[in-house]
């Protein structure tokens, strides 16, 4: 007997983020952790970060802290050094990705290192079972030319950071929530089925232009949340559209959350804090 046909995702709702800031006051929109979607599990926040005006992002985001979870950074235009309190520094230019997972605990600040010029990005915070809150810190960073890219169907593009697509695996490891993540580019009209883990939460956002998802119109700034299924299909509208396409294993287990800390429970947000004011993070 031959396998039952995939099932495609549709639309359950879609939502725009709002204005927000966050570091020294950078300006920022906020798609995941704003009131209308505090979380999408593994998915605990995702901020957009788009301005050509210094003033909105020159003060950057200077030393904090973190525990319990993933911090995904992925810059499309612009220049971001990280460092931290364990001897690790960098440069994020256009196109890379920093996949930091703070895991037990990590200082660290993220500046910007132009003084004018766009500066343009994302950044996703994914969830860590709690098997691995404690686990030791790591960064996986990726230059551009060291994202695969692949062309699923005619007029789509697409830049692989995490997950499998057309037989080509992205470089991104975290096994905990096995995560899809993919710049898709859709030329007009173009359009693609692409596949998701079945049992994935999953979410399109459209960074540029306007995109059909599973049928649904999607503008610019808006997150499209998908329902269940094994594949989305995608088509780009007339001026076509530049979209996240981002899906993770769920964790179901309880979130203490507080800032930069998401633990299990109250009592494990209080050690956290403890320990971060004895300098032991």
């Amino acid at each position: 007997m031959g396998s039952a046909p995939m099932t495609d995702r549709q639309v359950l709702r879609r939502l725009r983020g709002i204005p927000a800031s966050d570091g020294a006051g950078v300006r920022l929109t906020r798609i995941i952790g704003q009131p209308e979607l505090p979380e999408l599990d593994p998915f605990l926040l995702l901020d957009e970060f788009r301005s050509d005006q210094p003033g909105d992002y020159i003060a950057g985001f200077p030393d904090h802290p973190h525990r319990g979870f993933e911090t995904v950074t992925y810059l499309l235009a612009g220049r971001m050094r990280h460092g931290d309190n364990k001897g690790h520094a960098g440069l994020l230019s256009p196109g890379s990705v920093q996949w930091m997972t703070a895991g037990r605990g990590i200082v660290h600040s993220e500046m910007p290192e132009q003084e004018d010029g766009l500066l343009w990005g994302f950044q996703l915070w994914v969830n860590l079972p709690a098997r691995s809150k404690m686990t030791a810190p790591r960064y996986q960073e990726i230059a551009p030319a060291e994202i695969p890219e692949t062309t699923p169907a005619r007029g789509v593009r697409a830049r692989l950071i995490a997950g499998t697509l057309s037989g080509i695996h992205a470089p991104i490891e975290a096994a905990a929530t096995e995560p899809l993540y993919f710049d898709l580019q859709l030329e007009p009209n173009a359009e693609a089925k692409v596949p998701i883990a079945a049992g994935h939460a999953a979410f399109a956002y459209v960074y540029d232009g306007t995109a059909d998802v599973a049928g649904n119109e999607i503008k610019r700034g808006e997150l499209a949340q998908l329902g269940a299924g094994g594949a989305v299909r995608l088509r780009g509208r007339n001026a076509g559209a530049r979209l996240l396409l981002i899906a993770g294993k769920p964790l179901q287990e309880p979130v203490a959350r507080y800032g930069p800390f998401v633990m299990n429970s109250e009592a494990e947000l209080y050690q956290a804090f403890q320990d971060y004011q004895a300098g032991r993070l």
